[in-house]
This record gives C-alpha cells, sequence and structure tokens, in this order.
C-alpha cells in the first residue's frame, strides 16, 4: 500500500545514485518523488511546494529516518560561485569510507597521497600540478603499484566522481564533495593545515587572504562579494580593502597563489619551517616580503557579521557541476 512515507523512499533511491548534486536538482528530486506516489493514490494528501521552509523541514525528516544508519543529507556551498550543493554523507568516522565503494585500496592509497600534497601546498595554494600528482605513483616511502597511464587515469575519474577538481592549468585541488564528505578526515589528519572562512566559518581552500602581516582573515570569494558591498575594511585589522577579490591590496587563497611555472617542491608532513623558507626561491608565488601565517585558528569566530543568502537560479536540468573549474581571473599587478 502506497504512503506518503514512500515519497522519502523514492528520494533516497534517487539520490544514493548521485555523488554530489544541486539544490535545484535535489528539489526537482523531491518533485517528481512526490508526482510518482500521488500518481500511485491520488487520495493522499501531500503537494510539492517551493517554500524554502518545506524544503528544510523535508530534508530534516530524511535525515531523521537515516540517523540510525549513520548517513547524512548535508549541504555545503560550492567556494567558487557560492551556490549549495548536497550530498549524502556517512557519518562513520571510518578513513576515507566514502571512496570504499568504488576504489580499491592502490587507488584510495594514490588519492590519499594527492590529496597530502593538496593540503600540504605552500602560500595556502591548495592544489597540486598534474605532474606532482602523477609524482606520488612513486614518490612516497612505499611505492603506490600503478603505472604513470593508470594514474592519470585514475585522476581523470576521481574529477568525474567530485572528488576533485581539475583547472585549465591543469592543476589538481579539492572538489566539494571532498570537502563534504570527507570533512572529518581532513580535520582529523590536517588540522594545522585547515583554515576557516571568517564568515561562514566552513573549511576553505580557495578565496581570498588578508594581506597585512599577522591578520587571520580569510574569505570564500562569495563570502569577500557579499561582506564588500557593506563594509571597505578587514573585518579583523580594519585595513583598507579594494573593491574586487582579485585587486592589489588582497591575497590569494588557492591556485592563484601559485605563479604559472613555479618549481613545484614535493611537501612532506613535519618539515622543518628553515627548510620550507629555504625552497620559496624555487617557488615565488604572491609576495616575497609578506609571510603565511599559520593555518590552524585562521578564521575569527568571536566575530558575528550577518552572512546575507543570495542564490543564483541554476539550470533545473543540471545533475552535476562542472568538474573543470576556472579560478576568477587575476587582476592584480605583480607585488615583487
Amino acid at each position: 500500500m502506497v504512503q506518503s512515507a514512500d515519497v522519502q523512499k523514492l528520494f533516497l533511491q534517487a539520490i544514493f545514485s548521485r555523488g554530489i548534486l544541486s539544490e535545484n536538482l535535489a528539489k526537482v528530486l523531491w518533485k517528481k518523488s512526490i508526482e510518482a506516489v500521488k500518481a500511485a493514490d491520488q487520495d493522499l494528501e501531500i503537494a510539492y511546494s517551493n517554500d524554502p521552509e518545506r524544503w528544510d523541514n523535508f530534508v530534516a525528516d530524511v535525515n531523521v529516518s537515516l540517523n540510525d544508519l549513520d548517513f547524512e543529507f548535508k549541504s555545503i556551498q560550492d567556494e567558487l560561485n557560492g551556490k549549495k550543493l548536497f550530498a549524502l554523507v556517512n557519518r562513520k568516522d571510518d578513513e576515507l569510507a566514502q571512496l570504499a565503494t568504488d576504489y580499491s585500496a592502490v587507488e584510495i592509497a594514490f588519492f590519499k597521497a594527492v590529496v597530502e600534497q593538496i593540503m600540504l601546498a605552500r602560500n595556502e595554494s591548495y592544489s597540486v600540478s598534474s605532474l606532482a600528482a602523477l609524482r606520488e605513483v612513486s614518490a612516497g616511502k612505499e611505492k603506490i603499484n600503478l603505472t604513470k597511464s593508470q594514474a592519470e587515469v585514475l585522476l581523470g575519474s576521481f574529477v568525474a566522481s567530485g572528488w576533485l577538481l581539475r583547472s585549465k592549468r591543469g592543476r589538481y585541488s579539492l572538489g566539494p564533495r571532498s570537502l563534504l564528505e570527507l570533512s572529518p578526515y581532513l580535520k582529523s589528519t590536517y588540522a594545522e593545515e585547515i583554515i576557516e572562512c571568517t564568515i561562514c566559518h566552513e573549511t576553505m581552500t580557495k578565496g581570498i587572504a588578508c594581506k597585512r602581516d599577522n591578520c587571520k582573515t580569510r574569505m570564500h570569494y562569495f563570502c569577500f562579494e557579499t561582506y564588500r558591498r557593506r563594509h571597505s575594511t578587514c573585518p579583523a585589522c580594519s585595513l583598507n580593502w579594494p573593491q574586487n577579490a582579485t585587486d592589489d591590496g588582497l591575497l590569494s587563497v588557492g591556485e592563484l597563489a601559485v605563479r604559472h611555472g613555479a618549481t613545484e617542491d614535493r611537501q612532506t608532513r613535519g618539515s622543518p619551517d628553515s627548510e620550507d623558507d629555504q625552497d620559496m626561491e624555487h617557488e615565488p608565488s604572491q609576495t616575497q616580503t609578506k609571510s603565511r601565517q599559520p593555518r590552524r585558528s585562521q578564521s575569527t569566530k568571536k566575530q558575528n557579521n550577518a552572512r546575507e543568502e543570495e542564490e543564483d537560479e541554476e539550470d533545473i536540468n543540471e545533475e552535476e557541476e562542472e568538474a573543470e573549474y576556472t579560478p576568477p581571473p587575476a587582476q592584480r599587478k605583480s607585488r615583487r
């Protein structure tokens, strides 16, 4: 017998087959699930509504039903455009459990090696070149049993599945799916490297940093744009800020922190600071005069700046975000 609870069942079946999906697509699947149940029994009093509160209540009900399974239907904002994305997240603190169903132990070992290079990248660039990523097959203490060609195909699979992003420069960074589904792993493994946005307090690998020494302000691009409409100075140190995120006066977090053609040395955990400073001459990036501050507690959580919700309308038929992204255009002049 058809029941209103079957809407949740149909919805979960639809999203289980998808890795990460846009909020608009999730709402479409919710609507289609309601229509399917109504078609089976017209007497059921259920109706689709575009009211945000109705959607929030539905998501809350879904998570109640998933609670005993240690799953959660969780959202994150895309670091580049601020659009909300959803995914089913395994709440168990198993190391990279989410990848285990799709990849072998060897393939997961390669993924972990690439993620480590991304997280340890200097100057908060949180990205790695394709050559450096492929180098991880044989660069670690334990050689990974993959050929370079197999590793290249595997990187493409990570991108297609949303775990990684690949830019037009050929650099790999963490995709929204990794930031969402692997958050416990990243925070426990890279506690010293994780930084948070000053505004939304979410993990951040792409955005801007205040230029003033010792200032810990970091913001996603979309958080900066929202904040800058009402404020002209840094919320922490009151330094005057430019109008645009890529103008002189701000530093980049993410790929734009890396200069084109820079040499990329392999990073290891526990490397002495002096060794890192010596390597800087091989990879000049945003500035040689401003030293990056330690990443722990980069956000100022006591600041109560209200975040405005401004979500752009996206294609209703969109089934996944683009795997290849383009960072905001670099408009800044050289400060070296």
